[in-house]
């Protein structure tokens, strides 16, 4: 399984450290945002990672719903249910909810397809900061916190027609930024396409809090510095 090198399992219990979750966010979802480096103050594992686990643990259903309700330090124990029933849930340690799971239709277990298509959502969901989100800003005339940005994954929902399929990938089909106060709330629509066919949809939502009025200078900062800090990993 390809994601053995970025979590522990030990006694039946899930964690993993600022190292691996970081690694994740950068080599395979392509995600440089800050909270995800080792030395974040306010660090916390990335959602995809989480999706990615749930995923490989439990296979790809014809209709997914995943709810995001508590971020992930690297403190955190996670316990992944035998259960393979329609409603999932993640508990920490401590009894907190982290992730909910509801899922319909059939199931498929073939990890290639599994491993695919988690690679293809993640790298889609990785690129929403800068590509997508500047643009829905910059139209609202609104923007996040250039001093602390964080923009929190809420949920993400998939509805395939077929899972005989091979190599999806995604297409971003709508992208939109609701605005009330200082508060956003973010609607990623998108295709799934396997042998030029669609196969399915899906739509990501995330939440952005603490706006306030967009500033050309600040943004072009903020985008000029992720891009520097992508670079130089990558170098």
């Amino acid at each position: 399984m390809f994601l053995q090198k970025y979590y522990f399992e030990e006694n039946e219990k899930i964690h993993f450290s600022r190292q691996q979750a970081s690694r994740f966010a950068k080599e395979v979802a392509g995600d440089f945002n800050p909270i995800h480096d080792p030395e974040a103050k306010r660090f916390c594992v990335p959602g995809d990672l989480l999706f990615a686990l749930v995923m490989s643990k439990y296979g790809l259903s014809q209709r997914m719903h995943f709810i995001f309700s508590e971020l992930v330090s690297d403190e955190v124990l996670l316990s992944l249910p035998d259960s393979v029933s329609g409603e999932l849930d993640i508990v920490g340690d401590t009894g907190k909810t982290y992730l909910s799971l509801h899922r319909e239709g059939n199931t498929s277990n073939d990890q290639n397809l599994i491993r695919d298509l988690t690679c293809s959502y993640v790298r889609f969901s990785g690129q929403t900061f800068p590509n997508i989100l500047v643009p829905l800003m910059t139209e609202k005339q609104v923007m996040i916190n250039p001093d602390r940005p964080l923009v929190i994954y809420d949920s993400m929902t998939i509805n395939l027609e077929q899972l005989d399929i091979a190599d999806p990938r995604l297409e971003l089909t709508e992208s939109r930024l609701e605005v009330k106060g200082k508060r956003g709330a973010v609607h990623l629509e998108f295709q799934l396409i396997a042998a030029d066919k669609v196969v399915g949809r899906g739509e990501k939502n995330m939440i952005l809090s603490g706006l306030r009025a967009f500033d050309a200078d600040k943004i072009g900062m903020l985008v000029a510095d992720y891009n520097a800090r992508k670079q130089t990993y990558v170098s």
